[in-house]
């Protein structure tokens, strides 16, 4: 699995367990400590997001931003 999705996924599913944990009345120091370590887990996924090492598509002269040179009909999406 790639490095940014598994970041990604890992830290919304640190966010959920903290938001239930809040929830359930657990005492209150556990979820203390894990907002404490949240600062280092989003550094961390936005760390693995920005050298994700994917391979993206180089765009030719025409296309200086993806989609938005191109009308809605020239998609042959819509």
């Amino acid at each position: 699995m790639n490095k940014a999705i598994l970041s990604v996924l890992s830290v919304t599913a640190y966010l959920l367990v903290y938001i239930v944990l809040i929830n359930i009345n657990v005492p209150l120091i556990i979820p203390f400590y894990m907002l404490v370590a949240s600062p280092v887990l989003l550094i961390w996924m936005i760390y693995a997001v920005l050298k994700d090492g994917f391979n993206y598509p180089e765009l030719s002269e025409e296309e200086e931003w993806g989609y938005r040179d191109k009308a809605k009909e020239d998609l042959d999406i819509f």
